[in-house]
């Protein structure tokens, strides 16, 4: 069963669900943000609409920057405004921003512990139709390597909304990522979030499922439909990547005994990965990981690149499934 502590949608599993593109979120909290605080500002490669930053750009157009296709430039202007005491956002596709000027992020902002927040859009495999140069799978491992920098992977447009105005918040430099396509909302104004604190949304008992991004939905459905088999799921949304909420990853480890990590980035290097960092030193248990499998993507419908590739709800209950058959190995 949900937790009530969670209040996700009521039309949870429902075809009636709203589905919104994440980077709504991150418009809408931009435009908080201006209206509340004269320092933030707004830059962006030539990707205004793509990022929905240009939302921003239309009620604060003296606070916007476009730098037009110099994600490199735009990191180090980025600095350079943090430096002098503006809070600025640089908004691209995530395969640019952090990808192309991950050397401007680490020098100019993080060794400089610039308080310029990053915004990474594009993200995942369900990029879609734009393809494998687009479609950023790597920019987690790439980003939670450096030190100062904070990691924030929303699963809805609401909680995009709420990461943003957090990060704009938060004294530090900070990279949220993003995908492009539409995707269930399924948290509220309600469902709690922190810098930091993952969230328990389901409680269970047999495996604890691990998610970052909009596939916490997928997790939830596999959840839901191992209920009829007698599996008992327990679904954690770890949005903060960096810095992880060590305590509630170990305690549901120790509770189910098997996880499985669920996310639309390599499996190698992202979140699932330092989720395996945090349970090899505190609490080893059998871990299965969902995610692109060492692989480049590829052009194509969004969802079915998303069946093509294993991260959907099959393939999560697979996975959960071998996770549990290992335990149950492990205790022979």
């Amino acid at each position: 069963m949900i937790i009530r502590e969670a209040k996700l949608s009521k039309k949870l599993f429902r075809d009636d669900i709203e589905q919104l593109p994440v980077r709504d979120g991150y418009g809408k909290g931009l435009v908080a943000l201006g209206e509340s605080d004269p320092n933030i500002v707004v830059l962006t490669g030539d990707l205004s609409e793509s990022t929905r930053s240009n939302w921003f750009a239309e009620k604060f157009p003296k606070r916007f920057i476009e730098v037009g296709v110099a994600e490199q430039n735009m990191m180090g202007i980025a600095a350079g405004l943090a430096l002098s005491g503006k809070i600025p956002f640089v908004s691209s596709y995530a395969t640019f921003n952090p990808g192309r000027n991950w050397d401007q992020l680490r020098v100019s902002v993080c060794y400089s512990k610039a308080n310029v927040k990053v915004a990474g859009a594009h993200a995942g495999i369900s990029v879609g139709p734009d393809g494998a140069t687009h479609q950023a799978l790597e920019d987690i491992a790439i980003t939670r390597v450096l030190p100062d920098l904070i990691v924030i992977v929303p699963c809805d447009a609401i909680e995009a909304q709420k990461a943003t105005i957090a990060i704009g918040r938060y004294k530090g430099p900070a990279y949220i990522r993003f995908g492009r396509e539409k995707s269930p909302v399924f948290t509220t104004e309600a469902t709690a979030f922190k810098i930091g604190k993952a969230e328990v949304f389901r409680e269970g008992a047999d495996v604890a499922i691990i998610g970052s991004g909009m596939l916490v939905y997928n997790a939830l459905q596999a959840a839901q439909e191992l209920d009829k088999e007698g599996v008992s799921c327990e679904v954690i949304n770890n949005h903060t990547i960096k810095p992880i909420d060590r305590k509630t990853i170990v305690a549901a480890a120790k509770k189910c005994g098997a996880v499985v990590t669920v996310e639309e980035h390599q499996i190698n290097g992202g979140a699932g990965s330092a989720v395996i960092e945090v349970l090899a030193e505190e609490c080893p248990v059998p871990v299965e990981r969902v995610g692109m499998p060492d692989s480049y993507g590829e052009s194509g419908q969004p969802w079915e690149l998303v069946e093509k590739y294993g991260m959907g709800k099959d393939a999560i209950i697979k996975a959960i499934k071998k996770a549990i058959s290992r335990k149950k190995s492990s205790r022979t």
